[in-house]
């Protein structure tokens, strides 16, 4: 059992997670408390768990996204910090002391803190250097974040318009712009297994539903950050790549064109301002 972290919440987001969920929950000490937003209808699991682990509130949600979820269970928490983390991270609860102790440090004035991924891209998973314990950040991995929750509300929390995809990023940038910033402890390591959800993103149309959301969001995150103008103009060689991909792969009876229907789509929804209202 760990000691003196009442003052913290784990906070879990799942959607469809049987499979998986069991295992993780039984690694959370059971003296700290956690909160779960399943996003379906899964009675069975919410009364197993909540009959299995005392330490655990359950709560079922109609799948709006992570940014609602999230925003969801920080008005259920009563702690003064929460951990987000997806069941696909690989955790040690102990270095909650390294977040508490950074957290005190920098006057708990911070957007969120996170730990260093040690299996990643580093192209597309941008991390600072190894050599310092912790330092500022552009934007935490949304997949384990240590937030204050006073901050969290003084920020504005997440934007519910994102279904998934660059919350994150949105929530850390705007986050800087009132002065709290994002940190990064390396002293703190995690692993990511790439599994959250019961669903095989192999799954074709699984996969075109999540390429739908990643340029939606991408579109919606610049803009928010650029303006209508600007961004359409660096959107413009995306839009035609992806209107002459579909057009090659049509004519050649190449079925990779339906992903880049999706794309297009999703791009061009963004564009006209429409809700990111694709679901699974």
């Amino acid at each position: 059992m760990i000691s003196n972290f009442d003052d913290i919440t784990i906070v879990i987001i799942t959607y469809k997670s049987k499979k998986i969920i069991h295992k993780f929950v039984k690694k959370i000490p059971i003296n700290i408390k956690t909160i779960i937003i399943e996003n379906s209808e899964d009675y069975e699991l919410k009364e197993k768990i909540e009959r299995d682990y005392k330490n655990i509130s359950f709560f079922l949600k109609k799948n709006d996204g992570v940014s609602s979820s999230l925003n969801y269970a920080a008005s259920k928490i009563s702690t003064k910090y929460f951990l987000q983390i997806s069941p696909d991270i690989n955790f040690t609860y102990k270095d909650l002391s390294l977040f508490k102790k950074l957290a005190k440090e920098l006057n708990d004035k911070f957007a969120a803190i996170g730990p260093r991924f040690v299996n990643v891209n580093n192209k597309s998973h941008k991390q600072i250097k190894e050599i310092k314990e912790y330092d500022a950040i552009d934007s935490i991995h949304g997949s384990c974040m240590f937030i204050n929750k006073k901050c969290f509300e003084e920020i504005g929390k997440f934007d519910d318009n994102f279904f998934l995809y660059f919350e994150e990023t949105d929530y850390c940038y705007r986050a800087k712009k009132k002065g709290y910033n994002s940190y990064q402890i390396n002293t703190s390591k995690v692993k990511s297994f790439g599994r959250s959800i019961d669903i095989d993103r192999r799954d074709k149309k699984i996969s075109n539903i999540l390429i739908w959301h990643f340029i939606w969001s991408k579109y919606y995150f610049n803009k928010k950050k650029y303006g209508d103008i600007l961004t359409f103009i660096i959107f413009i060689p995306t839009l035609i790549r992806t209107i002459f991909k579909i057009c090659l792969y049509k004519i050649s009876g190449n079925e990779k064109f339906l992903k880049y229907k999706y794309r297009l789509d999703g791009l061009l929804k963004s564009i006209t301002n429409k809700k990111s209202n694709l679901r699974p």
